[in-house]
């Protein structure tokens, strides 16, 4: 039986520790894939691991806040597969997350560089993939969020802005570009970990985002897994939530309990 994505050409923007999870669903369900991430290296390891013969991932250099890059990785996807069919936008950068600074104290240059990435590259993102897949028939955008965006808290307020601008982003594309076939939705991740791919974060860190999800979480012996986002996403990019959009879905283990 053909797997849902069967036939699609599906961008992936940002290769970190979820597109672990998500670029071998893709590709399982039958999807070619376009991975992208400033880490070039990165990408092209985990495009390896996940096909070596390079006809299925191919990896780029991609630098999500700059156009001209943005424009290169679509333009790639619809050179060498011939359409665009989804594109998950799943990078972010965290600098405040190593401060206890709050709004008032925030250095404004790690303000203005988290919403340059995290926020203007979304848009980036949406701007040159919507008209890309509406010239392939239709598509889906897919943004990953984060319980942040939900969840207050005295700590990592540019994170938590840029995570909740990319909600707005997201209800404008599904309502403006509906009847010409975009789809758009969130995925909204707690604390999501691969024991295989290094965090970045201090140890220190790590225990306190740990403890935390143990103590609010409906599943206190695990945190998120990037299979556990990559279930989500391959649902909503393909025709099976072909009546979706618009919508926010938390894979958080309960962190965010809401309508």
């Amino acid at each position: 039986m053909a797997g849902r994505l069967e036939n699609k050409v599906i961008v992936v923007a940002g290769a970190g520790n979820i597109a672990s999870g998500l670029v071998p669903r893709f590709v399982a369900e039958g999807a070619r894939v376009v991975l992208g991430d400033i880490d070039h290296e990165a990408a092209t390891s985990l495009a390896q691991a996940v096909d070596p013969s390079g006809a299925t991932v191919v990896p780029t250099h991609l630098d999500g806040a700059d156009e001209a890059s943005v424009a290169a990785i679509v333009e790639l996807a619809m050179s060498r597969f011939g359409a665009l069919h989804g594109c998950h936008a799943n990078f972010a950068i965290t600098p405040d997350s190593r401060t206890k600074a709050g709004v008032v104290d925030l250095p404004m240059e790690i303000w203005d560089d988290m919403m340059r990435v995290n926020a203007r590259g979304y848009v980036l993102c949406t701007r040159l993939a919507v008209p890309a897949m509406i010239a392939s028939g239709g598509g889906a955008m897919l943004y990953t969020t984060s319980a942040d965006a939900f969840r207050g808290a005295p700590v990592r307020v540019a994170y938590q802005m840029s995570k909740a601008a990319i909600l707005a982003l997201m209800r404008h594309t599904a309502s403006r570009y509906g009847r010409k076939g975009i789809r758009a939705n969130a995925i909204s991740p707690g604390l999501t970990l691969n024991p295989d791919v290094p965090s970045g974060m201090s140890a220190d860190l790590l225990q306190r985002l740990m403890d935390d999800t143990a103590r609010l979480t409906a599943f206190p012996d695990r945190v998120g897994r990037p299979a556990d986002i990559a279930s989500a996403a391959a649902f909503l990019l393909s025709d099976e939530g072909s009546y979706i959009t618009g919508q926010t879905l938390a894979v958080d283990g309960g962190l965010t309990m809401r309508n």
